[in-house]
């Protein structure tokens, strides 16, 4: 495992070494993840997935569908009562 020593500036930013850029192919403008992991900082590239919005957005879905299901039961029995 590479390392390379930076400073933090005195906004906290720190420079991604440009071997590490190279090798990550990160560039200007790209998003990376910073977090905490086992008393490690860890810089990374997204992977394209995020979990916790796929599940809410899956949630809301279902929710949405279950909502749509209610009024069309009641709408078919209305029309089923009026017939």
């Amino acid at each position: 495992m590479s390392q390379d020593t930076r400073r933090v500036g005195d906004r906290g930013q720190v420079t991604i070494p440009k071997w590490i850029r190279e090798q990550e192919d990160i560039h200007g403008g790209d998003e990376v993840i910073v977090e905490r992991e086992d008393g490690k900082i860890v810089i990374r590239k997204p992977n394209g997935v995020d979990h916790e919005e796929l599940a809410k957005a899956y949630k809301d879905n279902a929710e949405q569908a279950r909502e749509l299901n209610e009024e069309w039961e009641g709408a078919s029995r209305e029309a089923n009562d009026y017939l």
